[in-house]
């Protein structure tokens, strides 16, 4: 499975952070709620990336991610790790030679262009 280039990752994970933001940001003010963005990221990874492989940042970048084993949707427990590990993002940057950071490690999952 060849890896989607990282530029195209970190486009998703931004288009999906500021959805996060406005979305929280409709129902309180991010400095009296700081935790609501990141508990709606946690919330969406886990079902969207658990059901479809996919969130709306991924899809507009055209790259999707998937179980390493079967190359299917993880499943919403794998998903839901996935997303708690990544939220310090020190971790998304931690890669290895497979251009896999620890929350995809974590989740064995592999992110990839479609």
């Amino acid at each position: 499975m060849e890896p989607a280039p990282l530029a195209r990752r970190f486009g998703a994970l931004l288009i999906d952070w500021i959805s996060c933001l406005l979305i929280a940001g409709a129902f309180a003010k991010p400095t009296d709620e700081p935790w609501l963005a990141p508990g709606i990221f946690v919330v969406v990874y886990a079902l969207f990336l658990g059901f479809f492989g996919q969130t709306l940042g991924m899809r507009l970048m055209r790259i999707r991610c998937v179980s390493m084993n079967t190359g299917q949707p993880l499943g919403v427990p794998r998903a839901l790790l996935r997303a708690v590990v990544m939220l310090p993002l020190i971790t998304a940057l931690i890669m290895d030679e497979h251009q896999r950071g620890l929350h995809d490690r974590a989740a064995g999952s592999v992110v990839q262009a479609v």
